[in-house]
């Protein structure tokens, strides 16, 4: 079970150059659960559960693979329903 939650929204060029699809690998690789999706406002959205560690090292990891300088990062609860990471729409 998840003991931490964050939620991200990442800014810049992040639509249309397959991030989406990379986001998914990378937490998949540290086995957390959660979404990401595009947002309306060309934002990309991110909620990710699983260990502190392993949810700093994947936005660590995302951050290097698509040079992203903007997020805005918050705690959030852990939602249980979340039990693999998905691309949603």
């Amino acid at each position: 079970m998840a003991d931490r939650a964050k939620h991200i929204f990442f800014s810049g060029q992040v639509q249309g150059v397959g991030f989406r699809f990379t986001a998914e690998r990378i937490a998949r690789r540290y086995e957390l659960a959660g979404f990401v999706r595009n947002a309306s406002d060309g934002k990309v959205e991110i909620l990710l559960q699983g260990r502190e560690q392993d949810i700093d090292d994947c936005i660590e990891d995302l951050q290097q693979a698509f040079a992203i300088r903007n997020i805005q990062l918050e705690d959030a609860p852990v939602d249980s329903s979340y039990e693999d990471f998905r691309i949603t729409f």
